[in-house]
């Protein structure tokens, strides 16, 4: 029987699903392993299904043997993956996108909306026992209607989130690589980045990390924004320059943000902690009973169909080895 590692415990129906062709190693339910337990853990595995938090590296490789065939990353991001390294070893990489994308695109705009209409503040004012009053100047926002979303990636999330602002009224423009098979049937305009960032009101950031991606959104394209724009991002915290972004929500260069990821997870920007104007919550766009158990049991399913020699339902493609 071929050996099975999981670096958590997976919920739903992937453990059944493992078990049926293969000896399961599992890390923790709750809380995570260091790395010499990681490496440990992971030793003599003929698939490991891996967490977005585990450096899946040449070190990493090395503990695990040359017996590995494939990562199944539990998450639709696979930053934390070397593919160069994986794919010189012949080691499959998968994900798991698409199962995510309604949940997160929920979240995101949670956060659009607490953003624009100051939830966070108003709640943290009632909670801290502070006297108010209504007012017609008392905790103003802003409509979503009539406004302009503007969507970095629209990809299978970004999509969503364009297709929940539409039902708000929202109009919608985006930023792509290329054209997005998802645009026409949302009516949105595809702009440069420069001119969506300028027009938007609302900024929904849905882009993977990459090397070029990597503090996309700093300061010069901060000072592009409308100083009323909200900025939301879902993707990965590193897609945003974290002390920029504190500095413009301070000084007003744009009204308020809402973040779901921050660059150095758990850690967050004190410069953003100190402030009303930004809604922090801590990575939870795909935290759903229903989403977390799809992404799991997909995650099995990728790492059966290795065990079996057969392809994968959702392939990482990797680079291109010298």
């Amino acid at each position: 029987m071929p050996t099975i590692v999981t670096t958590a415990a997976l919920p739903g129906r992937a453990p059944e699903i493992l078990a049926a062709v293969g000896d399961v190693r599992s890390g923790p339910a709750s809380g995570r392993l260091s790395r010499e337990e990681l490496l440990a853990l992971v030793a003599g595995a003929d698939v490991v299904a891996s967490m977005l938090y585990d450096r899946v590296d040449d070190e990493f490789l090395d503990a695990v043997g040359p017996q590995l065939r494939g990562i199944c990353n539990v998450a639709v991001g696979f930053d934390n993956i070397d593919l160069a390294a994986c794919a010189r070893r012949g080691v499959v990489v998968t994900n798991t996108p698409g199962v995510l994308d309604d949940a997160t695109a929920d979240l995101a705009f949670a956060l659009i909306l607490a953003a624009r209409r100051r939830l966070g503040e108003g709640e943290r004012l009632i909670r801290a026992g502070r006297p108010w009053a209504w007012g017609l100047d008392f905790m103003v926002g802003h409509d979503l209607r009539g406004g302009r979303l503007g969507i970095v990636g629209l990809g299978g999330i970004g999509s969503r989130v364009a297709a929940r602002g539409r039902a708000f009224g929202m109009e919608i423009a985006y930023f792509s690589r290329g054209d997005s098979p998802h645009a026409a049937e949302l009516e949105a305009i595809r702009l440069d980045l420069d001119e969506l960032l300028a027009t938007s009101d609302v900024l929904s950031l849905h882009s993977p990390l990459t090397p070029e991606t990597q503090h996309l959104i700093g300061a010069r394209e901060l000072a592009l924004m409308k100083p009323t724009a909200t900025l939301v991002n879902t993707a990965r915290g590193a897609v945003i320059d974290e002390p920029a972004l504190a500095e413009a929500l301070r000084d007003g260069v744009i009204a308020n943000a809402g973040l779901d990821v921050f660059e150095h997870e758990p850690d967050v920007h004190p410069g953003l902690l100190e402030l009303e104007n930004v809604v922090l919550v801590p990575h939870i766009g795909s935290s759903t009973t229903e989403t977390r158990d799809a992404m799991a049991e997909l995650a099995a399913d990728n790492a059966v169909a290795i065990l079996r020699g057969e392809d994968p339902p959702t392939p990482v493609h990797p680079p291109a080895v010298d």
